[in-house]
């Protein structure tokens, strides 16, 4: 339940860096029962443009500017990194399913895969691409399987065991792609202002959503993977893998700009949106939303671990957020 703009100034309230305060001093309360509000606060060397929860939520994997992953235990919050051996920015950062493993992908062409137990080394590295690659995605079920996309709008699938890839394709995928969390049998990229949904095993598109007046920077499923949302600067659409159409929409009205986005693992109606400094809280079954500071710059990125509830964003301020 999202709480009406009465209850705002608690949220304005909110202390935005002391990590010394318990989650109950953080949060902003209503009458209704819905909390949220920062947890922790992590400062990392330059801008963050992407974070991701392991699957059992112990670990968080952060990345950006800095060209190397940051590795955060979330008991300790103390970090590792993996060596400097991109290039140039990373662009996403993903760990593989049930595993220590993660991906980076960079805007110097290539994908490299880690170990967060001992993180000092690549273990595996793919240097012969043509474009700079945004997005990459670990298949749920197939965990050896990964896909990522270049800003040729290409989209390559690639096995670790043996390390090789698997298929081309060049129906379109330029800024996003993540596969359908429960079965992996579809796969949404968006691409412009379009967003296709792809079955991964014949690699033919199903659905094909328009609407969007500007590129689609992300996307991002529900738990279930029946809901997809698609977010551009000026809007965010919910879509329905049922009927095909869009159920939700909220228009960025003002001076809000929306940048990601992630369902709350907590509360499957409401979806957390970054935007410029700020994070809007929409609860898009009854169509309200809240807006809560939350950083100096774009919040780049966000992730959700439904293991422990917890939300994370990373910024262009070089911060990464954790909330709850």
């Amino acid at each position: 339940m999202i709480p009406d703009s009465s209850n705002s100034m608690k949220m304005d309230q909110m202390p935005q860096s002391s990590s010394q305060q318990t989650l109950t001093e953080h949060k902003a309360e209503t009458s209704k029962g819905f909390s949220f509000g920062e947890v922790d606060f992590i400062r990392t060397g330059n801008k963050v443009t992407c974070c991701h929860f392991s699957t059992d939520g112990k670990s968080l994997a952060s990345a950006g500017h800095d060209k190397k992953a940051v590795l955060w235990n979330m008991n300790t919050l103390q970090t590792e990194t993996t060596p400097e051996e991109h290039q140039y920015l990373i662009t996403d950062v993903r760990f593989q399913p049930n595993s220590t493993q993660l991906a980076t992908a960079s805007f110097d062409k290539s994908v490299r895969l880690w170990d967060a137990a001992n993180p000092s080394y690549c273990l595996h590295a793919y240097t012969g691409h043509t474009s700079p690659i945004i997005s990459l995605d670990f298949h749920p079920k197939k965990s050896d399987l990964f896909c990522f996309c270049d800003s040729n709008n290409e989209i390559r699938y690639w096995s670790i065991n043996p390390f090789s890839c698997t298929r081309i394709s060049k129906q379109g995928g330029s800024a996003h792609v993540r596969f359908q969390p429960v079965t992996g049998h579809l796969l949404a990229a968006a691409s412009d202002k379009v967003v296709s949904i792809y079955d991964v095993e014949n690699d033919r598109e199903t659905l094909n959503f328009q609407g969007h007046s500007g590129v689609v920077n992300c996307l991002c499923w529900d738990l279930n993977g029946e809901l997809l949302a698609s977010v551009s600067e000026d809007s965010i659409k919910v879509w329905s893998l049922t009927s095909g159409e869009c159920i939700h929409e909220l228009i960025a009205n003002g001076n809000k700009f929306f940048h990601s986005c992630v369902f709350d693992p907590s509360y499957s109606a409401l979806l957390v949106i970054g935007g410029l400094q700020s994070l809007e809280l929409w609860n898009m079954v009854e169509n309200k939303s809240m807006t809560v500071p939350a950083h100096e710059n774009i919040v780049a990125s966000l992730a959700q671990s439904p293991v422990t509830g917890m939300v994370a964003s990373a910024s262009h301020d070089s911060s990464v957020k954790l909330w709850k």
